[in-house]
């Protein structure tokens, strides 16, 4: 994993270079959604009740660059995320870095459209509203994809993507009486504002 983000580091430092036109800027918004399921283990170690992650608000911010060649762009992020989500007794929060590395294309006038991979560093995740404590995920590194619209005003960028994931991230309680696990990959949407300097 370490030596996909080096290559991928390191592919942008190439096309900076070349580039015909290089924007740096800032950028934050919100983002809607939820980890995967919560899944309950009764006494026999089989699994029990599934349930589903309630849809929650949560919020982004970091720093973008754009390069452009021939029509088409490239854009790498560094992005600080929160996704919260809720279950029956208790919330669940991840605070993660991102590094999404998107190919877009404009479309028509200020509108374009982009996806790609979107590594994510896992920073930390709690459970709030309960005594239950929860275990670090199984993977602090893993691979999820974004795709999305955006428009170009000026300076200023708005964006709305979703952004999912490939594999299982679990997340295992650590009390023995109270067995649970949960899927910690992240299925949201996301609604940004930009400005490039």
């Amino acid at each position: 994993m370490k030596k996909l983000m080096f290559i991928a580091v390191l592919v942008v430092s190439t096309l900076s270079a070349t580039a015909q036109e290089v924007d740096f800027g800032i950028k934050g918004g919100f983002n809607y959604g939820a980890t995967g399921d919560l899944k309950m283990e009764n006494a026999s170690n089989d699994l029990g009740d599934i349930i589903d992650g309630k849809e929650k608000s949560g919020y982004h911010l970091g720093f973008f660059s754009r390069l452009e060649i021939l029509g088409i762009f490239l854009q790498p992020e560094l992005m600080y995320t929160r996704l919260n989500t809720e279950y029956k007794d208790f919330d669940y929060k991840i605070d993660k870095l991102d590094l999404p590395v998107l190919v877009g294309v404009n479309v028509f006038g200020p509108l374009n459209i982009k996806a790609g991979p979107s590594f994510q560093y896992i920073l930390s995740n709690d459970l709030e509203n309960t005594e239950l404590k929860i275990g670090e995920v199984e993977n602090d590194i893993t691979v999820g994809y974004q795709l999305g619209v955006g428009a170009t005003l000026g300076s200023l960028g708005l964006d709305l993507r979703y952004e999912g994931a490939f594999s299982d991230n679990t997340a295992f309680s650590e009390q023995a009486s109270e067995n649970f696990q949960i899927d910690s990959r992240p299925s949201q949407w996301i609604l940004s504002l930009s400005y490039a300097f």
